[in-house]
């Protein structure tokens, strides 16, 4: 006992190496868990970041902000923008009216331009001898009821009669009237429609016949007016229906044109 208390000295100096050799050796544990947690931390995918912690692959993922905004900008303004937007009565309505004015249009026009017929032309054409006698050019349209190519022409023939009126006169005789048999042989008539063009003093200066452009008449028509010495057009011969299968017929008005 006496032994043990006289050395004191050893004792005290003991403790002091045991402290220091356990704080290193729990330091280097304590470092190493943290390391080891550390790298834990950079490779795993963590719910809850540590602010603090400023790894390069925490980095990575949080400051690639530009593609997050725009992102969520897009679907903020997809939100934002909401369903499309429908027509709405009044809208209805406009293009209801717009529809209905362009029909309309289209049928009038229809009617001024296609639905001219032979009979429209013949009521309204001036009586063959007063267009000889009126010192002006004459066109004379030989036709006929049954005509399929007249009645297709018919249209362009009123478009060019009411350009020119008044300055040119236009005749229409149907060649199932008898009473133009001397006019049939004179202006030699084989085919119908048959138009032949007359200057100021009655005489022929060509004649076109059968399904032709329209630009054909209008240009014949334009020189005649203009008092030309010849038309750009003298013998021109389209389809035609022969003259030949005309029903022949005395009308009761002796003097009536058609």
């Amino acid at each position: 006992m006496a032994r043990v208390a006289s050395n004191p000295v050893g004792l005290h100096r003991f403790r002091p190496c045991f402290q220091v050799a356990q704080l290193q050796q729990h330091a280097r544990t304590s470092l190493h868990f943290r390391n080891e947690h550390r790298r834990f931390r950079t490779v795993s995918c963590q719910q809850t970041p540590d602010p603090t912690e400023t790894s390069t692959t925490e980095k990575s993922i949080v400051e690639p902000g530009s593609g997050n905004d725009s992102s969520s900008q897009a679907t903020s303004s997809s939100r934002d923008s909401g369903p499309p937007e429908f027509p709405n009565k009044n809208t209805n309505k406009q293009v209801a009216l717009v529809s209905t004015l362009a029909a309309l249009a289209l049928f009038l026009s229809g009617r001024l331009d296609f639905g001219v017929s032979l009979k429209d032309l013949s009521v309204a054409a001036l009586p063959y001898e007063e267009a000889l006698s009126n010192g002006k050019p004459t066109v004379v349209e030989f036709y006929a009821d049954w005509c399929e190519v007249c009645k297709e022409l018919a249209p362009d023939v009123y478009k060019v009669e009411q350009q020119y009126k008044g300055r040119v006169n236009f005749v229409m005789l149907n060649v199932d009237n008898t009473k133009w048999e001397q006019e049939l042989d004179e202006f030699g008539v084989e085919g119908i429609p048959h138009f032949a063009f007359l200057d100021k003093k009655g005489n022929e200066e060509g004649n076109v016949v059968g399904r032709l452009p329209e630009k054909y008449l209008l240009e014949n028509v334009d020189a005649l007016a203009r008092g030309e010495a010849s038309i750009p057009h003298a013998r021109v011969v389209g389809q035609f229906s022969s003259a030949e299968a005309r029903k022949v017929h005395q009308v009761a008005d002796p003097r009536s044109h058609g």
